[in-house]
């Protein structure tokens, strides 16, 4: 089946667009559906944002190689985490598990056996993204491994705009006048690991590599983030991408 690619915004300002012309054309009515829910428009300030904290965890880091093992989602705003609505789920990846993969996530060869293919859990896995905006811990895992897995099921692209904790550290701690001084004179960057970030703004250590809770320890960081250094009224198109 051959992907239905509709072209992703030049601009971050055009993904409500890009949502309205998705649920007009696509062939999926798990799609459609979720692009018919409108998105927050991109002046929206961030502290009037419904958004969701997403993390997966992976059998590897290439998407066309490795494949998605389990999901977290929690809703949440700026002044609520919505703990009664967190989701996690364990699926079973279309390629075998390999033991580099297991010491790393937990999750083992027992837990997936009957677990459900990702196929079956993505209605409800768009439902709760639906008019949200995601917020992730380095996008390149989430958006990439979720539309290759969209793509092999629906034939179908599934893009999303979403926040990005760890970008918004990079331009703080990397990309920052005061971060290249630094590292001119010799000081190794700092990492923005999840970890590493959430230490900076004094949130509790969490144990990592469980979907769920590093989903909402990145719930927790991008609060910290916004209340500590952005401030509420930034819009989301200053933020997401």
């Amino acid at each position: 089946m051959s992907s239905l690619h509709r072209g992703r915004p030049e601009t971050t300002h055009q993904w409500p667009d890009y949502f309205r012309r998705r649920a007009e054309n696509t062939r999926s009515d798990v799609l459609r559906a979720y692009y018919a829910t409108p998105l927050p428009a991109p002046e929206t300030p961030i502290a009037e944002a419904p958004m969701v904290a997403m993390d997966m965890e992976t059998t590897g880091l290439d998407p066309d190689q490795h494949a998605i093992v389990s999901i977290g989602l929690v809703p949440f705003t700026l002044d609520r985490i919505r703990l009664a609505e967190r989701r996690h789920w364990v699926v079973h990846p279309p390629r075998a598990l390999e033991d580099l993969s297991v010491t790393f996530h937990h999750i083992t060869h027992s837990d997936i056996e009957n677990a459900p293919d990702l196929g079956e859990i993505l209605p409800e896995l768009l439902a709760t993204m639906a008019g949200r905006v995601p917020v992730v811990h380095y996008h390149r895992i989430e958006r990439r491994f979720l539309n290759a897995a969209v793509v092999a099921r629906l034939g179908e692209d599934l893009f999303f705009p979403l926040i990005d904790t760890m970008v918004l550290e990079a331009k703080r701690h990397r990309l920052s006048w005061r971060a290249r001084l630094r590292q001119r004179l010799g000081h190794d960057p700092l990492s923005i690991r999840l970890g590493d970030s959430r230490e900076r703004y004094h949130l509790p250590a969490y144990q990592a590599h469980s979907a769920l809770v590093d989903a909402i320890a990145t719930a927790e960081l991008l609060q910290a983030q916004i209340r500590h250094r952005l401030g509420p009224e930034t819009p989301l198109g200053e933020l997401w991408c």
